[in-house]
């Protein structure tokens, strides 16, 4: 990759395609080469807006297909100002200075405004808070987003309030803490239980063929694959009253790379689904009529995937000290866990 800047300002980066972009599309393989600060979605708008070219000639179709050879280029356009509204959308501020806000994300609130989702995001309620010093990179859309929890998963997050924090959080999400001190490990309630206490899921992930909607363990070659790593390790078993086999379970789960739903569909993967999964575990949906009141009730009625953001550890942007965050479960996840615990003590 070869960087510059355009007539109009904006930076100008260049990209060779090698043989693994044959038949590749161009906005799932720029989403791929690019530093992580650039989303998928965001390299199609930039795309459809003319900002790509290729081989010379400038390219508006995301889904153009590539060959070997091929010599791509993408203008960043300069960071402008984020469009969402501030709304007073309460945060719980865990830490935060001129470079960096650290929050606890409660369940049901959207990072980012989107397709069905314009407002009430986590992105309004930073504007709201932080006023005009959220970094504009991640786009109009995104300022400061350098990584993301879903919806319906809790926990600790980090936001970038200027383009210097952006770029070097960043850098640490995309090395994924294998040469610093980046870490990220969630706590997720499962159904069953791995058949060792520890191990690590490594799969290729990329769009579900059986519904685009979804990601899905996928061939290497497949265009839009990209590798996932997932160390795991079982805090906690729940065993079945008639010792058959642990009922459900509570495993840490620490991302060594940071694809979407990438938990989920490895837990899935394993077979073991993530307790109020609607999307990767429906099928698992009624092992909770085998369960004693009340927590037959309180399982049926938790309405989310069972996933807490519980640590994140990174170096500081600016100083580089080491900065370490641990968050506890919240309310609902923890009586859910609760349960379990009062039920099969002990086994």
């Amino acid at each position: 990759m070869t960087k510059g800047h355009n007539e109009a300002g904006g930076e100008l980066e260049a990209f060779t395609a090698g043989d693994e972009a044959a038949g590749a599309r161009l906005d799932q393989w720029l989403a791929g080469v690019t530093p992580h600060d650039l989303s998928r979605s965001r390299i199609k708008q930039l795309i459809e807006q003319g900002q790509v070219s290729l081989n010379g000639e400038v390219v508006t179709e995301a889904r153009r297909k590539l060959r070997p050879g091929d010599r791509i280029e993408l203008v960043r356009p300069e960071p402008r100002p984020a469009e969402p509204e501030a709304e007073a959308i309460p945060l719980t501020v865990l830490y935060e200075d001129d470079d960096v806000i650290v929050i606890d994300k409660p369940a049901g609130l959207v990072v980012h405004p989107g397709a069905g989702n314009q407002s009430g995001t986590l992105v309004n309620a930073l504007i709201a808070h932080c006023g005009d010093s959220l970094s504009g990179i991640g786009g109009i859309r995104r300022p400061g987003i350098v990584h993301r929890l879903d919806k319906d998963t809790s926990g600790v997050m980090v936001v970038a309030k200027n383009d210097r924090a952006h770029h070097g959080l960043a850098a640490q999400f995309a090395d994924h803490g294998r040469t610093g001190g980046m870490r990220r490990s969630y706590l997720a309630l499962v159904w069953g239980a791995p058949d060792r206490m520890t191990g690590t899921i490594r799969t290729f992930l990329g769009r579900s063929p059986r519904d685009r909607m979804k990601q899905a363990v996928v061939p290497e070659g497949q265009p839009d694959a990209r590798h996932a790593i997932t160390h795991f390790r079982v805090s906690e078993r729940y065993g079945d009253p008639t010792g058959a086999a642990p009922l459900a379970s509570l495993v840490e789960c620490r991302l060594e790379t940071g694809r979407t739903h990438q938990i989920r569909v490895h837990m899935a993967h394993l077979g073991h689904p993530l307790v109020g999964d609607r999307d990767y575990g429906r099928q698992f949906a009624t092992k909770a009529n085998v369960l004693p009141e009340p927590l037959r009730t309180v399982v049926s009625a938790f309405d989310r995937q069972a996933l807490h953001a519980a640590h994140l550890s990174f170096e500081h942007p600016a100083t580089g000290q080491l900065m370490a965050f641990d968050t506890p479960l919240p309310a609902d996840m923890a009586e859910l866990v609760g349960g379990f615990r009062r039920h099969f003590a002990g086994s």
